[in-house]
């Protein structure tokens, strides 16, 4: 093993062994049930893991894509959950910087392996959202493919990664009402509660479309997509 994996490898073992001290068996049962997790859970509180990955992170300075790619690898490759939370928080502080279009393969992977809203949710806006929002045409193709995939998270994952356009405000609306639109008659409830989300956000800059968007399909639409959707809307809106 060559020097720069071999201090991968030693900082992948820091941040592992760090998270092993940090958990309580009380709080590793509560979080399992909760997520209703097949994963080992050590019950380390998030923001912990953030401070233990940052610390590594700073110790090991700039990282270049392979190196994160590389780093989040190792962290992600047993089934403790701390330890794939640590890989995520990796590839989210890192996505701006470094990740491409061409990474989103490599996303998907961990999409599909996450099995918990915990792990998406984090990697759709933070790391995929971020790929999107620098280079929307490059992602344009593989974003439409999840939305139909028939991996539940994925379709989320496909609502979840327009969120930093919404937030910077530069929406991509039609394609948020394609896929929303699509996956209005869902009854799975992650996705059912992703079309609300997103919608609710855009309602803070552009309340007149979401107030269209929803009076034109309230017949269609779950009340839970409902309830999220109008909650910033102005009284009277809808």
């Amino acid at each position: 093993m060559g020097e720069p994996h071999a201090r991968l490898a030693a900082a992948a073992d820091g941040v592992r062994e760090a998270l092993d001290r940090l958990g309580t068996a009380e709080r590793a049962e509560r979080e399992r049930a909760y997520l209703r997790s097949d994963l080992t859970h050590l019950g380390v509180p998030v923001p912990e893991v953030r401070r233990t990955v940052k610390s590594a992170l700073r110790a090991l300075g700039p990282l270049s894509r392979d190196d994160t790619l590389r780093l989040a690898a190792l962290l992600w490759s047993d089934e403790v959950y701390e330890h794939r939370q640590a890989a995520v928080e990796t590839l989210t502080a890192r996505a701006s910087a470094v990740l491409r279009a061409g990474d989103l393969a490599g996303l998907e992977r961990y999409l599909r392996a996450s099995g918990t809203w915990a792990l998406v949710d984090p990697l759709a806006v933070h790391a995929v959202g971020a790929v999107v929002s620098r280079d929307p045409a490059a992602c344009g193709d593989t974003l439409d493919r999840w939305a139909r995939d028939e991996d539940f998270w994925l379709r989320r994952t496909a609502l979840l990664a327009l969120l930093p356009g919404v937030r910077a405000g530069t929406p991509d609306l039609p394609r948020l009402s394609r896929y929303a639109d699509a996956m209005l008659d869902e009854r799975e409830f992650f996705v059912r509660k992703a079309i609300g989300w997103v919608l609710r956000e855009v309602s803070v800059r552009d309340p007149g479309f979401v107030a269209a968007w929803v009076r034109e399909r309230r017949p269609r639409m779950s009340g839970l997509t409902w309830r999220e959707a109008v909650r910033r809307l102005p009284a009277g809106t809808v």
